[in-house]
């Protein structure tokens, strides 16, 4: 006969379950409903994220390669299909480091620049506003508690794995 505990363990199994494959489903829709957001100004939810990052003031002077697949939790091999193609678009330049000649540091370019700030910004807001329209504020702040609590988790999973760098599920 099942105890109360063995029932309370299937039971968090059964939710834990559905909470990842939301997960899943959102990351899938993100994707896809993400790139309908901003693809007339050529983008994808991938170079979005990249684009986002190199905004940040604390990439003004550069990121490299290494740093922002740290920062966006994507391996370096899928990064350079993104930065490639950022780069081949005029988006985005890549400079020697100067403290470090065989480094190279990403950095935007005007273009870039106006892309992100002008075009994408205004149409990203659209689309958080859209996915979240039934959220209040309080809904907001907690999702994203949450969010942070589980990333922390996984990242520590990710530690114990021994591998060097997080699969990012094609980014």
């Amino acid at each position: 006969m099942p105890t109360a505990e063995s029932k309370r363990d299937e039971a968090r199994d059964e939710l834990a379950n559905r909470l990842f494959f939301k997960l899943y489903q959102c990351a899938n829709l993100l994707h896809k409903t993400g790139t309908r957001a901003v693809e007339s100004e050529g983008l994808t939810t991938q170079q979005w994220a990249v684009l986002g990052a190199l905004s940040l003031p604390e990439s003004a002077q550069g990121r490299s390669v290494g740093d922002l697949a740290r920062y966006l939790l994507v391996s370096r091999q899928n990064l350079a299909g993104v930065i490639g193609r950022l780069e081949r678009d005029g988006r985005i330049r890549i400079d020697p480091d100067p403290n470090d000649r065989r480094a190279r540091l990403i950095r935007l370019t005007e273009a870039g620049q106006a892309v992100w700030h002008q075009q994408a910004q205004p149409k990203i807001h659209a689309f958080y506003e859209a996915a979240t329209t039934d959220f209040s504020f309080g809904d907001l702040i907690h999702t994203t508690h949450y969010l942070m609590k589980l990333l922390e988790n996984m990242q520590q999973l990710d530690q114990g794995s021994g591998e060097d760098e997080p699969d990012d599920g094609g980014a």
